[in-house]
């Protein structure tokens, strides 16, 4: 068992939250275009934060909870990118001005690790009360997984999105982003622009996010201190990511199938682990240097895939997958 002082606690919130506010505070002072050099200084940078917590983390509390803190972050950073295709397609569908982007993304990022905070607590809870919780959250992500795949070359309807819609119904919007504010007065009438509707669908994405991620991570290690830094730290350089591989994501045409593969495989981890304690001890479990290892391995395999693919068909395209038909595709079936 993992026991980590509340000082350690204390430490590591204080960290993220200073990084976190080093980006903010960066992006308010400066807004501009995001080029591709500064894009990868600073994923490099927190990239190299992320490695040398790990490091630090497996020198001061043992090679098994190191490698379930990489493991997990591989994982989150994983979802992190398939995270990054929504945002994209967001910007894309509500025409987000390349000056308000950085808001957006900081916005989404935020709301994420709160979310996730709030997942891992219930989650934590949950599994430390009924362990039958693994079985629930086994299903989940084998579910999850088989819905992916099986919209795998589909795009989330962010149009269609119901938290969405009812925005647009019930709020007074504006033509106009208005100098990225997010209420107005017009005519002396309280409205919100359209940045305001999109971080309202940033907001709905993360939580469906949230609900896939957290189970996924609680697949490879139980400790709530690792499940909390390994979000934290495939989190925090997403902003920076975004701006580097926005050209990229495109290319990755084969990543949705793998991040269906990878939940499905931490699914059935995890439903074993549920098998081997509540049902029989002799059922056999997958132990977290084999998942990091399978989960690297999809994972190049998935991005030295669709490189080739992109390469010799260069009109493939990515798509982050859905987990529902898409009602433009059907409308469009039913026309045909």
């Amino acid at each position: 068992m993992l026991e980590i002082t509340g000082l350690t606690w204390a430490v590591t919130i204080g960290l993220v939250v200073g990084l976190l506010a080093l980006d903010l505070i960066l992006a308010a002072v400066r807004p501009h275009k995001v080029g591709f050099r500064e894009a990868t200084a600073w994923s490099v940078f927190y990239i190299a934060v992320a490695i040398a917590f790990g490091l630090w983390f497996m020198a001061s509390y043992g090679g098994d909870f190191g490698t379930q803190y990489f493991a997990g972050y591989i994982v989150e950073k994983s979802l992190s990118v398939d995270n990054l295709f929504v945002f994209v397609i967001i910007m894309t569908t509500f025409a987000v001005p390349e000056e308000h982007q950085h808001k957006v993304l900081t916005f989404g990022i935020v709301l994420a690790l709160v979310m996730r905070a709030i997942f891992i607590a219930l989650g934590a809870t949950l599994l430390s009360l009924f362990s039958f919780m693994f079985l629930i959250f086994g299903l989940l992500l084998i579910f999850t997984a088989v819905q992916l795949f099986r919209h795998r070359d589909e795009d989330p309807d962010i149009e269609d999105n119901g938290v969405v819609k009812a925005a647009r119904r019930l709020l007074p919007v504006t033509e106009e982003y208005v100098e990225g504010k997010l209420v107005v007065r017009v005519d002396g009438r309280r409205m919100v622009t359209p940045l305001f509707i999109v971080l309202i669908a940033i907001g709905s994405i993360d939580l469906l996010f949230a609900l896939d991620s957290i189970p996924a991570v609680f697949g490879v290690t139980e400790e709530p201190y690792i499940v909390f830094a390994a979000n934290a730290f495939a989190l925090l350089g997403l902003r920076a990511l975004f701006f580097l591989v926005k050209g990229l994501l495109d290319r990755l045409v084969y990543l949705s199938a793998g991040l269906a593969v990878i939940l499905a495989f931490i699914g059935v981890k995890l439903i074993l682990h549920w098998a081997h304690v509540d049902i029989d001890p002799a059922v056999p479990e997958i132990s977290t240097p084999v998942s990091l290892v399978v989960i690297l391995v999809v994972l190049v395999v998935v991005t030295v895939a669709s490189l080739i693919k992109t390469k010799g068909d260069p009109t493939a395209k990515a798509h982050p997958g859905s987990l529902k038909a898409s009602k433009k595709k059907d409308d469009q079936q039913a026309s045909a």
